[in-house]
């Protein structure tokens, strides 16, 4: 069974064995969140570089960490300073990414960023949130399509992009129904004591400045 139901809790409940059985074989998955269908893999430099390779990532682009709770990426080593801890407050779960610092960090550096830091994020999607919760690691994420095309949103899309992983059981999906598209998560490095907005997404530039100038008063 290369497609799992994935709309509710229960859902979640029935296939968390068999998605950990899969990427424990170092298999793929694709599944819902809050903006569109991602792709992601354990945290591993042979599942990342076999994700690269069915999206066609160009080289040296890293991924990010999708996880359940600010302990998970702490368990990791990554550190939130005073500006990341605000943002992490006000809005995760929801589409921030977060790049944090982690000299120390147990992750591989296919997932370090150009700033030095790793992405993160704690998804508003409740299944997928949970899952991860139950699988008790975090698991690696990137839009579902490869590279310059127009991510899935649906389970057909993701057939018609990955027919090959998804034929020979490489990739097991998740299905959480047709999604609407939302805005990009919004990515801000928080490697240094001023936070920098990499790129503006759900959450506005706006938003961010107002959470950081409340930490500051």
């Amino acid at each position: 069974m290369t497609v799992v139901p994935f709309r509710s809790h229960a859902d979640v409940t029935r296939c968390v064995p068999a998605v950990a059985a899969h990427l424990a074989r170092g298999g793929l998955l694709a599944y819902p969140t809050e903006t569109v269908y991602g792709l992601g893999s354990r945290l591993r430099s042979d599942d990342l570089a076999a994700l690269a390779a069915i999206t066609e990532r160009p080289e040296g682009k890293p991924f990010l960490a999708l996880i359940a709770n600010k302990k998970m990426a702490e368990d990791c080593e990554l550190r939130f300073n005073a500006a990341a801890g605000r943002l992490a407050h006000r809005f995760w779960p929801g589409p921030l990414t977060l790049v944090l610092a982690g000299e120390k960090a147990v992750l591989p550096e296919a997932l370090r960023g150009v700033q030095g830091g790793f992405a993160v994020r704690w998804s508003s999607h409740s299944e997928i949130s949970r899952l991860i919760e139950c699988l008790g690691m975090p698991i690696s994420s990137t839009s579902a399509n490869v590279s310059g095309e127009e991510p899935a949103l649906n389970v057909a899309g993701i057939l018609a992009a990955f027919e090959e992983p998804v034929k020979s059981a490489k990739l097991l999906v998740l299905d959480g129904g047709t999604l609407e598209r939302g805005p990009a998560s919004t990515l801000v490095d928080c490697t240094s004591p001023e936070p920098t907005v990499l790129r503006e997404g759900a959450i506005s530039w706006r938003q961010i400045r107002e959470c950081l100038d409340e930490a500051i008063d």
